[in-house]
């Protein structure tokens, strides 16, 4: 948190829902800090992108993942380096995400700001452009614009990620009587 706090331009803030912290070391030389945490409640680029109904985005949420931190702090110098910790993270998230929640998760979302960052790490680890954010937050509630608009990529971590999260839902039937 102090990691974050002290060298991430969006500082520290606690993660929302279901979340996973990464310290990333070389030996004993940290290299990275990353988070994880419940992806954004509606992100029309990443909706979109799924193809799911608003019915099957309420039940299948929690099978996508914000990776809402990613830090490599300023004294660490390495070509591809960040690219290659992002796809780490991708290969063991799913396991770990399992093994603490009970399910694994099938597609990766983020937020970079282009005033900022190109997502050249991102586009190096396959990680996929799909539009932009609206501005608006978590915390709007009256359609405006209070941050800056984002760039939005995505992962998928399963090869039928889309099949998952749309498939019919389950009905629960109960007997009236």
């Amino acid at each position: 948190n102090e990691l974050i706090e002290r060298y991430h331009y969006l500082r520290y803030s606690p993660l929302n829902g279901a979340q996973m912290r990464y310290l990333v070391f070389s030996r004993e030389r940290l290299l990275a800090a990353m988070g994880f945490c419940a992806a954004a409640w509606a992100l029309a680029p990443r909706d979109q992108f799924i193809g799911w109904s608003p019915s099957q985005r309420e039940q299948r949420l929690h099978r996508v993942v914000n990776n809402a931190r990613f830090l490599v702090p300023p004294w660490v110098q390495s070509h591809n380096l960040a690219s290659r910790i992002l796809a780490l993270a991708a290969r063991n998230l799913p396991q770990h995400w399992l093994e603490r929640y009970g399910y694994r998760p099938v597609l990766l979302e983020t937020f970079v700001d282009p005033q900022l960052y190109s997502g050249t790490c991102y586009r190096a680890a396959n990680w996929i452009y799909v539009g932009k954010t609206k501005g608006r937050g978590k915390r709007e509630r009256h359609n405006r614009r209070i941050l800056p608009v984002k760039d939005v990529f995505l992962l998928p971590l399963h090869p039928r990620f889309r099949e998952i999260c749309c498939s019919e839902l389950q009905q629960k039937t109960t007997d009236a009587t």
